[in-house]
């Protein structure tokens, strides 16, 4: 078995169709995939249905963690759930009028840029900063992701809603599924949480945290997998794959199989 469970399509801020992703993954040689678009099942139904290797349904949730945002993934989560179902729409519908806000202050800023070209580049997809700053990048704005523009805390940037990490473990496992931290170590992110944030998260419910990623070195793969280990948490490897968005590919980092099948006895034992 080769397993992938972080990979994206244009349902949140992939670039490639959920109905293409299943093909791309067996041509990767993958034998099961899991589908985590941002706060959305929407491309699950469509990617499942042209399947013939193994969908693990699942979801990217952003959350708030002291006062850093982290990402949270839901596997084996029923996308039927309703309480969860509810707050992602909460988190989508929250997209847009951040999105909204954030496109008048590009312009505030000089940057000629409108949310009709916004729209355009995300193509139905929930509305989020990868689509601001392909807009941005169209008018020649070249660093959309410092504190010039749209990073976290810039001169563009909006605040959004969001959920506690505590209240996003709780929402996973009540939906049958099983919370696993992504990339908590990343290279590219402001923030790393900590050996004592991930205790007390695993005290709160977290299944496992995501190890073998392509933001994070081999010596930071190592040390989480030791942390993990520590903490009675599972260590998975995924791609985080976005299609044309990043420069990796489906399968770059891979779950064993005695992990995945951790996983799916941890969602099966909280449904």
């Amino acid at each position: 078995m080769t397993i992938d469970l972080h990979a994206h399509t244009t349902a949140s801020d992939g670039t490639t169709p959920p109905t293409d992703l299943p093909r791309l993954a067996a041509e990767a040689g993958l034998t099961v995939l899991a589908l985590t678009d941002h706060d959305t099942f929407a491309g699950l139904a469509a990617a499942t249905a042209v399947s013939d290797l193994e969908i693990v349904p699942g979801v990217e949730i952003s959350c708030r963690l002291d006062d850093a945002e982290v990402h949270l993934l839901g596997l084996f989560v029923d996308p039927g759930h309703e309480p969860l179902e509810a707050e992602l729409e909460l988190i989508r519908t929250d997209r847009t009028r951040r999105a909204v806000r954030m496109v008048e202050r590009c312009r505030e800023l000089g940057a000629p840029i409108t949310l009709e070209q916004v729209e355009t580049i995300a193509a139905g997809a929930p509305l989020g900063r990868p689509h601001i700053a392909a807009a941005l990048a169209a008018v020649g704005v070249t660093d959309a992701f410092t504190a010039n523009w749209i990073a976290d805390g810039g001169r563009a940037d909006v605040p959004k809603h969001v959920l506690s990490t505590v209240d996003a473990i709780g929402l996973v496992r009540a939906a049958g599924g099983a919370a696993v931290l992504a990339h908590p170590r990343s290279v590219k992110r402001r923030a790393e949480v900590s050996d004592a944030q991930l205790a007390a998260l695993s005290q709160a419910g977290l299944t496992g945290i995501e190890a073998d990623h392509p933001e994070q070195p081999p010596e930071v793969r190592a040390r989480l997998r030791e942390v993990a280990a520590d903490l009675g948490l599972l260590a998975t490897g995924s791609s985080d794959f976005h299609g044309d968005r990043k420069p990796v590919r489906l399968g770059e980092c891979t779950t064993s199989p005695d992990v995945l099948a951790a996983l799916r006895a941890a969602a099966v034992s909280v449904s």
